[in-house]
């Protein structure tokens, strides 16, 4: 096999690490004007697009998030395609959040159903957390950052459709307008 020479291989590897002036200010300028899109786009759908309320927020994140690194670091996409990217994306965002709002089949689609983990009194659904793939040690450790040292104190705990696990615990007995809260969940271990 060839040896490189010197002064080839120092400029493969000046490739990978340095770039000229433009490419620099190709970055700068790219940066300041998605991160303006970003903003703008943002502002026009109102704190919504902020959320992750659903899946599909998340989804939305992720793909704007990568947009903008894309457009930012690289010479194609090129700017432009990259704003029009993000503002699809808003608009996809709106559009699907004001369908979920007017139909129930939409809102299926879209969403995840919560999972019940864990119910009145700390007594843990074995089947439940097996479908949401949530261990014991799992449990505990959502449990410890809710602040609750006695498990029997628990009302529920619910793996939500975007995947956080919130902690609901009280001293008092939970009434039938507790239930409330609970209305959606799904409940495997209810046959």
């Amino acid at each position: 096999m060839a040896a490189i020479p010197a002064e080839d291989g120092f400029f493969m590897w000046a490739d990978w690490f340095l770039a000229s002036p433009q490419a620099l200010l190709a970055v700068v300028a790219s940066t300041a004007a998605m991160y303006a899109a970003v903003l703008i786009f943002a502002r026009s759908a109102g704190v919504r697009s902020f959320a992750e309320m659903s899946a599909f927020d998340i989804a939305v994140t992720i793909g704007i998030g990568s947009t903008m690194a894309t457009t930012i670091a690289a010479k194609t996409p090129a700017l432009l395609q990259g704003v029009l990217a993000v503002l699809m994306l808003y608009a996809l965002q709106l559009g699907v959040s004001r369908w979920r709002s007017r139909s129930r089949a939409a809102e299926t689609a879209v969403d995840n159903t919560p999972i019940l983990l864990m119910t009145h009194g700390g007594r843990m659904l074995p089947e439940n957390m097996r479908v949401a793939r949530v261990t014991e040690d799992d449990l505990r450790c959502q449990l410890r950052n809710a602040n609750v040292l006695d498990h029997r104190n628990v009302q529920a705990v619910v793996m939500e459709g975007t995947g956080r696990i919130n902690v609901l615990h009280s001293h008092a007995e939970p009434t039938a307008d507790d239930i409330w809260v609970l209305q959606n969940v799904r409940d495997y271990s209810a046959g």
